[in-house]
């Protein structure tokens, strides 16, 4: 479960850095990309988040 936790935490921060990266980049395809980045990581963190919530329900049925 903390590797999982860990793996959350750095696509948490992964996110916020192409996200930062984003609102600070002046050429448009590069806006493009990091933004594109930073939704992508975030759904990832979401479904990390799903799969630790599922493996905490499961853990508590057992």
């Amino acid at each position: 479960m903390q590797d999982m936790l860990t793996h959350l935490e750095k696509l948490r921060t992964d996110a916020a850095e192409c996200a930062l990266i984003r609102d600070l980049a002046t050429d448009i395809q590069k806006r493009e990309l990091f933004a594109k980045l930073a939704e992508d990581l975030a759904a990832l963190a979401a479904e990390v988040e799903k799969a630790i919530a599922a493996a905490r329900k499961e853990g508590e049925a057992s």
